[in-house]
This record gives C-alpha cells, sequence and structure tokens, in this order.
C-alpha cells in the first residue's frame, strides 16, 4: 500500500536471459529454412565469360587431381561440394544419377576439406565424379564468384560458364533446366533420354 491507502500495481518484469531460447529457435529455423529453399538465382559475373584457369591436386588418398585444362573440348557440370556441407550431402543422389546417365561428364572441387573425410564421405556416399581436385583454401572457388557450397556450374566446349546454380541440385532442376540445356550444348542432340 502506498501513503493514500492506494494498492499499488505490481510491475511484471520479464527476464532478459528469458528471450535467449525464443532467438536461438527463431536463428535455428531461419538456418534450417535456407537449408532446405535453395538461393534464388543469383548473378554471375562469370556467366558467359571464360572459365577461370586453374590446377587443384588431387584429395590425398586419390590419383588424379582437377585442372581447367581437363574440360576442354566437352560440355561438363562442375560441382563444389564438402563432406560438411549438408546440403551437398542432399543433392549428392541427383548428382550421382545424372553422372551414371552419361549425359554429361561431372567434375568435382572438393572446398576446405580434409581429405580423410573427403575420402569416406565418397566411400559413403558414392564417386560420381570424374575427376576432383582439393581446393583446400578455397582459392578456386573464390575466383569462381562461388558464394559456398554447393555451387555447381554447366561450362560449354568452348570453357566459357553457361550457367550456375547456388545451392542443392534438385531432380526437378535437372528435368527442367540443366539437361535442356546441356543437350542444347552438345553438337549431337538426339541423344536418348536416360
Amino acid at each position: 500500500m502506498s501513503d493514500t491507502g492506494q494498492i499499488k500495481p505490481r510491475r511484471f518484469r520479464f527476464p532478459l536471459w528469458g528471450l535467449i531460447p525464443v532467438l536461438a529457435a527463431a536463428l535455428f529455423g531461419v538456418f534450417f529454412w535456407a537449408l532446405l529453399n535453395p538461393a534464388p538465382d543469383l548473378p554471375s559475373v562469370l556467366v558467359g565469360k571464360p572459365l577461370p584457369q586453374f590446377s587443384l591436386p588431387a584429395i590425398a588418398g586419390r590419383a588424379q587431381g582437377f585442372t581447367s585444362a581437363d574440360l576442354q573440348g566437352q560440355v561438363a557440370l562442375v560441382n563444389i561440394f564438402a563432406s560438411w556441407c549438408v546440403p551437398c550431402r542432399a543433392e549428392h543422389p541427383v548428382i550421382s544419377a545424372l553422372a551414371r546417365s552419361g549425359v554429361v561428364p561431372v567434375y568435382g572441387i572438393n572446398y576446405k576439406d580434409k581429405a580423410p573425410d573427403a575420402l569416406a564421405w565418397l566411400k559413403e556416399l558414392g564417386d560420381p565424379y570424374t575427376r576432383i581436385g582439393a581446393d583446400t583454401d578455397g582459392r578456386v572457388a573464390i575466383e569462381l564468384g562461388a558464394y559456398g557450397v554447393p555451387e555447381t556450374y554447366v561450362v560449354g566446349a568452348d570453357g566459357i560458364i553457361a550457367y550456375r546454380v547456388v545451392g542443392p541440385i534438385t531432380q526437378t532442376m535437372v528435368d527442367e533446366t540443366l539437361l535442356p540445356l546441356i543437350r542444347s550444348m552438345q553438337p549431337n542432340t538426339d541423344k536418348v533420354d536416360p
């Protein structure tokens, strides 16, 4: 009671530390929403331009690395991946099926990964790559303008980057965008569908 005989209302105080679980849950939700919803087509200054020249060593434990010269004279897909990348794991069956179809060779750039982890990942999920280069410092990914992993590039037989996918590739994307584009770029476009 106050001096005037009236009852003072109590103020409810919400402790600030109580907001921590709410904020953590919100950030967690945004993170998983971003993983499950690929980024929109982000502009790339390299689409329509030559693939940068590079030479990547093999992942320790493998015989061959990957260079830009390996792509000469063929339409190819270049996929940047890492064993620690959750969306890479999600897209791997789609990349593997595309490689098995024989429509286009798939090359890999292993991004900032430890060799034992990369080798274990490939052993577990399968190895769809014609060649893989170890981009341990991320320099080649930077030269390609990659925002992160996974990213995939369609490179023409002339060495020009024709298309870029930011985020995981889906089967719908393969069927509706990538295969029509790849087939239109190949000299013999009357190939049988996989």
